[in-house]
């Protein structure tokens, strides 16, 4: 389980504070499947960030009682002077995986081939993101973050990183934060939407697809408190 308590996250700027998530509490249980629907710039990645642990809120409390990935394909944390196989294996060591093992799926997922061993800052953005996924895969996460829905690489490529996540895997939680109500539809099972810092939870995806597009209206539920159903 995850559980966030009273979340609330404030980021200075030039006009003064700016309250990006307000009050927020609810807790993510093994399996389920949550799309949080948002605007640009409403708060959806700060969100993803808080619950991986890449960033604290300002109030309130996280738990965690299942393993959490990273934003799947974000290749930002990698060090650029080592290679692929170096990262790969940095990893491995945090998180107690068999590098032996990922290794060889890494590089077949990645189709990085003999990239694998060459410095990570020299990879194009298309190689490191498909090497981030790979990486993500390789780690048996009871939880996986995803931000907006993945579109890395080709189609043959996507279809490959559809049916890694939401086919072999479709006994984890995942988490998928999105503007798009077709990719919350194609992967969960319940919705949310955050606006104006507050999270609005509903019974259906109809219901969050609804309020989602008429987003200028007033709130027409309270905010989403403990489980998400």
């Amino acid at each position: 389980m995850i559980r966030l308590t009273s979340v609330s996250k404030v980021y200075p700027t030039r006009l003064g504070p700016r309250k990006v998530l307000d009050d927020i509490s609810f807790d993510v249980m093994p399996g389920q499947k949550i799309g949080i629907l948002g605007i640009n710039g409403s708060g959806k990645s700060t969100l993803v960030r808080i619950l991986s642990g890449a960033e604290k809120p300002s109030t309130g409390r996280v738990e965690r009682r299942m393993s959490v990935s990273w934003p799947l394909a974000f290749s930002g944390g990698f060090q650029g002077s080592l290679t692929g196989a170096d990262n790969l294996r940095c990893i491995c060591r945090i998180y107690n995986a068999d590098y032996k093992k990922a290794l060889p799926f890494v590089v077949d997922f990645s189709e990085l081939n003999s990239y694998i061993y060459e410095p990570f800052k020299t990879y194009s953005s298309g190689m490191a993101a498909k090497f981030a996924f790979g990486v993500s895969m390789a780690i048996d996460f009871d939880c996986f973050l995803i931000d907006e829905i993945t579109a890395v690489g080709d189609a043959s490529f996507q279809k490959k990183c559809k049916h890694e996540l939401f086919e072999k895997r479709k006994d984890k939680s995942i988490i998928l934060v999105s503007h798009n109500p077709a990719s919350i539809r194609s992967a969960c099972n319940s919705a949310a939407v955050l606006t104006n810092g507050k999270l609005f939870g509903f019974e259906t995806l109809d219901s969050a697809f609804k309020f989602h597009e008429s987003m200028g209206a007033a709130p027409i539920r309270p905010p989403m408190s403990r489980a998400i159903s």
